[in-house]
């Protein structure tokens, strides 16, 4: 409402201040102003009306067509490193580190989350080099996500891998028993 008043008053008063006059002063300069000169014959300068555009609103197709595409990848590369491809990965305990690389580097108020078999997993972190912990033997699905606050910028290609841990429970890894020595 305040633009709207202001846009007119000035309206108002544009034709009252476009008034331009021209005259010679004393030195034979030619001097433009908006005020007439006293005691100085001037004449009134004839101004073109000034360019105007008006403000086009945006079809709707533009708006839904620009509604639809699907974001641009933030990422050249987004990938995982230092995972096995064709071996399992020994970690007796379930915890190891992978890598994340990634073209152009991170940008600020970006960061990096796994996702363990589909589901978040961790913290999100702005380090090229993410930890698990305690995960269980056996075939597992690891991601990388870059977010933006809360929401997924982009995702790299899922990698499969499988985790070999160590059974305590085997015969194997039993102490031998001490066998009974016969009383004397």
């Amino acid at each position: 409402m305040r633009l709207t008043l202001t846009c007119l008053l000035l309206a108002l008063a544009l034709p009252a201040a476009a008034q331009i006059y021209k005259y010679t002063d004393a030195n034979g300069n030619t001097v433009y102003t908006n005020q007439p000169p006293d005691g100085a014959p001037s004449e009134t300068v004839k101004l073109p009306p000034t360019n105007s555009v008006e403000m086009q609103a945006p079809s709707a197709s533009t708006a839904d067509t620009a509604n639809t595409q699907a974001p641009k990848a933030a990422y050249s590369l987004l990938q995982l490193t230092d995972l096995p491809s064709e071996e399992a990965l020994r970690a007796n305990n379930g915890t190891f580190s992978v890598g994340v690389q990634l073209q152009p580097r991170l940008s600020p108020g970006h960061r990096l989350r796994l996702l363990l078999d589909g589901k978040p997993y961790g913290q999100a972190s702005n380090l090229p080099r993410l930890q698990l912990s305690n995960i269980p033997r056996g075939e597992h699905s690891l991601a990388v996500e870059v977010l933006s606050g809360e929401q997924s910028l982009q995702q790299s290609a899922t990698a499969t891998f499988t985790v070999q841990r160590v059974n305590t429970s085997s015969p194997a890894l039993r102490p031998p028993v001490p066998t009974p020595k016969p009383a004397p």
